[in-house]
């Protein structure tokens, strides 16, 4: 019960934050000051750490500013289709919902991901962040309607969806990968403060093709390629040596032509394609679940 807590609790958080790091230590932050509160005048424990959560995830995003050296920033990726990633993978938002949240502010983002995530109804968002019912309903129509043309299905497309990209990438065939992409698409590279990237943002498809088949021959040509599901959406790994050190998230319009490309090759934020695996025995964390007990 404790551990599928701390998972609810770790995506609330990502949610709104958009890093798994960050999410570990508010999350943490939060069950340790729980721990030492006196408890007589709660009523509900589990609504109070879920209360907390959110709340302090809001404000940790407010203060936060979020940039990368190189490139521009780009939310952590998590691998959905792997069950031990530590968070509820149904309610794990998709990567393109992810960066525009970013133009979202924190608490239209926070009620949009309860609302839609976790079927939160207006009078439990009310009570969560302490607005008025109203305020709720305003706050979920401004960040609907600024999301409105980014599909938040998670219906996975299936995994050869990505052959014809990777033949024509193989066999260096750019006029191939234009009749992949749609006319406005767009590609968005995130280095972090470590990689540096050839542009932050590249739009249209013939300049896209022309980038891609570059990136491919200078860096990634010969590297292990691996196909996964990233928030959702289809995605593409390059290793080196059994290390990942490209991750591409695609994202597909109605016509099932490539419309985004989102590539993280920042260290730092493929971290989290390693840690799957981890634990919680013997860390900090497994023994503060311990003396949890939310109703």
């Amino acid at each position: 019960m404790q551990e599928s807590f701390y998972r609810s609790l770790l995506t609330y958080s990502y949610n709104i934050v958009g890093s798994l790091e960050d999410a570990r230590d508010l999350v943490q932050d939060t069950m340790e000051k729980y721990i030492g509160l006196d408890k007589s005048t709660i009523q509900n424990e589990r609504s109070y750490l879920i209360k907390s959560v959110i709340n302090l995830s809001i404000n940790f995003k407010k203060r936060s500013e979020k940039f990368s050296k190189y490139g521009i920033w780009l939310p952590e990726p998590i691998a959905t289709e792997e069950t031990d990633a530590h968070l509820i993978k149904r309610q794990v938002a998709n990567y393109s919902l992810l960066v525009l949240f970013e133009e979202l502010n924190p608490k239209e983002r926070a009620v949009f991901m309860l609302k839609e995530s976790f079927n939160y109804k207006h009078d439990e968002i009310a009570k969560v962040l302490d607005i008025s019912v109203e305020n709720s309903r305003k706050l979920y129509s401004r960040s609907k309607k600024h999301l409105a043309q980014t599909e938040i299905k998670k219906d996975l497309p299936p995994k050869n969806c990505m052959a014809p990209y990777i033949d024509a990438l193989m066999e260096g065939d750019t006029d191939k990968l234009e009749t992949l992409f749609a006319d406005d698409i767009a590609l968005m590279a995130d280095g972090g403060h470590t990689v540096k990237v050839v542009t932050r943002i590249t739009e249209g498809k013939e300049r896209t093709a022309e980038l891609m088949q570059y990136v491919y021959a200078m860096f990634l040509n010969g590297k292990e390629c691996v196909f996964n599901y990233i928030n959702h959406q289809p995605a593409l790994w390059f290793k080196n040596n059994g290390k990942v050190i490209s991750c591409m998230v695609f994202q597909f319009d109605n016509e099932k032509k490539f419309k985004n490309i989102y590539s993280i090759v920042d260290p730092d934020k493929l971290n989290s394609l390693y840690l799957r695996n981890e634990g919680f025995n013997g860390n900090k964390i497994d023994k503060l679940l311990s003396s949890l007990n939310p109703n």
